[in-house]
């Protein structure tokens, strides 16, 4: 049996006329905002730019400044023969006793000649007579180092020339200012040596020489 809905209660109606009223009213709208667009217009706006000309102002050279010159030196007076100058434009004659004055000083201890060590190529080096035990035999301790009880080894670069002599000696390895490093070249010298052979003859040569310092 078919049910009676009352046309003015029906919501569907009045859905499908709201939809329908709904679009109307959206293209209204949409037609009048194109219509507005249409009148509304972009006035371009152009700013002058003003160019400031740069003024160049013509700087005028620095001057140094000369550094004035030093005084002259003031004239030396010498005597004069004119016998028509006054006396106080003279000078008076001085007597120089130079029997009074102090003897030269002493012409300073020639030091050992400063060789710069140069390899020498030999077939034998340069031996103390004696062998090393020589040099240690002439080793005196020295007496600063012996109560500070400094033990150790002293090398020493030796020049021995072709007769056997020690002409120079330079300290590679140092016990310090105790006096170990004059012992070692004091018992260096002391010692007869002989001399480098190269094949048959004798040539001067630099040879490094330990010097044991040790307590008994």
């Amino acid at each position: 049996m078919a049910r009676w809905v009352n046309p003015k209660v029906n919501l569907k109606r009045k859905y499908k006329k709201a939809i329908e009223l709904s679009l109307v009213l959206a293209l209204a709208l949409m037609t009048a905002t194109l219509q507005a667009f249409k009148v509304f217009q972009v006035e371009k706006k152009q700013e002058k730019v003003e160019i400031k000309k740069l003024e160049v102002e013509e700087i005028p050279p620095t001057e140094q400044q000369r550094a004035t010159p030093p005084p002259a030196r003031p004239a030396v007076p010498i005597e004069s023969e004119d016998e028509d100058i006054p006396e106080d434009e003279t000078i008076a004659s001085t007597e120089l006793d130079l029997s009074e004055l102090p003897p030269p000083p002493e012409k300073p201890p020639e030091e050992e000649e400063d060789v710069t060590p140069i390899f020498v190529a030999y077939d034998s080096p340069p031996e103390p007579i004696g062998g090393f035990e020589a040099i240690q035999r002439h080793l005196k301790y020295p007496e600063i180092a012996r109560k500070a009880g400094v033990e150790g080894r002293v090398i020493v670069h030796v020049l021995v020339d072709e007769h056997g002599n020690v002409v120079a000696t330079k300290i590679l390895k140092s016990l310090g200012n105790n006096g170990c490093d004059e012992a070692a070249v004091a018992a260096i010298k002391s010692v007869k040596w002989k001399p480098a052979m190269q094949r048959d003859r004798p040539v001067k040569v630099w040879v490094a020489i330990p010097v044991i310092f040790k307590l008994k």
